[in-house]
């Protein structure tokens, strides 16, 4: 059963409301060992596990403190988590058949450490079968509907919780005590020094979100831009941005797909869409690069990334980022090796990411009543389970955020050292 789309915004399947007819009744010999199962193949982490009569796993004092439990609320979600983890868990915990006692970024830290990051669980091969028995493409023609199930769900939603930028990227702490707000310009800040960005230079950034870094680029360094994005909402926001400021003559908004970006430009940018490419059109991603970069060109892709490949999670591919694939470092830099460009600078933000997803996630909780007014409870459950999910993956290791700097074999210059990250004047790196 599929989630239906309603004017962008996701609605999951209901298995029920949030208590059924017997869920009082007690638990039979064969759920309680089924569950004590469960624990097992998830490699016993320091979770507890509470069925709808009160019984619990592991039983007694357990040997180290549970961060957290999940309580169960009936056999069928019994069932149904044990039958398909890696989904039922996320729609459940949506509806509210599964509750959370504790924090739920521990929980799911817990579980990804005994599944993904010490491998003591035998359910972690079990996972990858519980992929989506559908997976969404990025066609050309799906990945329109791909983006739009996740980023129109309307510019009012992102902005009671974003920065006032309206950046939806890993931000830059040099200080993690940073604002959200002056670490999103410093990330900005952050990329534009990295490619050195000098006044007059031509730039084309694939997947241009609200239009922030672009707009930036112009306003800050001088840089002409052009920014392609298929999502309406964003660039028709963008647009709005850049005529208020008088950036439109330096920054044209293209409502398009990144396969059609055409000319050859001095930079090429791309900030968290690699993500959303999908492993099967890496091979594509890189042509467009390729045809985009004069001979001395230069560019940098900055997007989320796994430690090893997993498929992702079902939940996740199928209620929240249809089509998504967080490459591996291994695969982003494969993309580069065809077409002439080398790789002269990576850098890891996990820990950032982590810190970005923390400042999101507190102020989603504060707007929780307006988000649920506009779309309903088990819409901020879920997403409460998105964001949650995520700064457990970051805080884990599972998740990485490289940003990538690369140049075409030809350019030759490339800076000493990266004392330009760091100068005192964003505006004239290098002073």
């Amino acid at each position: 059963m599929t989630g239906e789309k309603t004017q962008g915004v996701l609605t999951l399947p209901r298995t029920s409301g949030r208590s059924r007819p017997g869920a009082s009744s007690s638990t039979t010999a064969l759920e309680r060992w089924l569950l004590r199962g469960l624990h097992g193949m998830l490699g016993r982490p320091t979770i507890s596990f509470m069925l709808w009569d009160g019984y619990r796993v592991p039983e007694g004092p357990p040997a180290m403190a549970s961060v957290a439990t999940m309580r169960i609320a009936d056999r069928r979600t019994l069932w149904r988590l044990l039958a398909n983890p890696a989904l039922n868990f996320g729609d459940d915990y949506s509806n509210g058949l599964i509750e959370i006692d504790g924090s739920l970024v521990e929980l799911v830290e817990a579980l990804l450490r005994a599944v993904y990051v010490t491998g003591k669980g035998g359910l972690r091969e079990r996972l990858a079968v519980n992929r989506p028995i559908w997976r969404r493409r990025n066609s050309l023609a799906e990945s329109r509907d791909n983006i739009h199930h996740h980023y129109d769900l309307g510019n009012d939603f992102y902005r009671l919780w974003l920065d006032g930028e309206m950046v939806y990227t890993c931000a830059y702490f040099a200080d993690p005590s940073m604002t959200l707000e002056a670490a999103q310009v410093a990330k900005m800040d952050h990329v534009c020094r990295k490619l050195q960005l000098r006044p007059g230079e031509t730039v084309v950034e694939a997947g241009c979100g609200w239009g922030a870094l672009s707009l930036h680029m112009a306003r800050r360094y001088g840089a002409k831009v052009t920014a392609f994005n298929i999502s309406r909402e964003q660039i028709e926001h963008a647009r709005a941005r850049a005529r208020g400021e008088g950036l439109d003559s330096l920054v044209t908004f293209v409502e398009d797909d990144y396969r059609n970006i055409s000319g050859t430009y001095d930079v090429f940018v791309s900030v968290g869409m690699l993500e959303h490419v999908g492993r099967d059109f890496h091979g594509e991603f890189g042509r467009v690069i390729d045809r985009s970069l004069g001979s001395e060109g230069r560019g940098l892709v900055h997007s989320i990334a796994q430690w090893r490949s997993f498929p992702v999670n079902a939940w996740l591919e199928r209620r929240i980022f249809p089509g998504s694939y967080p490459p591996t470092l291994r695969e982003m830099a494969a993309i580069l090796e065809p077409i002439h460009c080398t790789v002269t600078d990576v850098e890891n933000l996990r820990q950032h990411y982590a810190l970005t997803l923390r400042h999101w996630l507190d102020r989603f909780e504060q707007r929780a009543g307006e988000i649920g007014a506009l779309y309903g409870e088990t819409f901020v459950r879920a997403w409460r389970l998105y964001l949650s999910g995520s700064i457990a993956n970051f805080n884990v290791n599972c998740l990485a955020l490289y940003q990538m700097l690369f140049t075409r074999v030809a350019r030759t210059q490339t800076p000493w050292t990266r004392a330009h990250l760091y100068a005192s004047d964003p505006a004239h790196p290098g002073t």
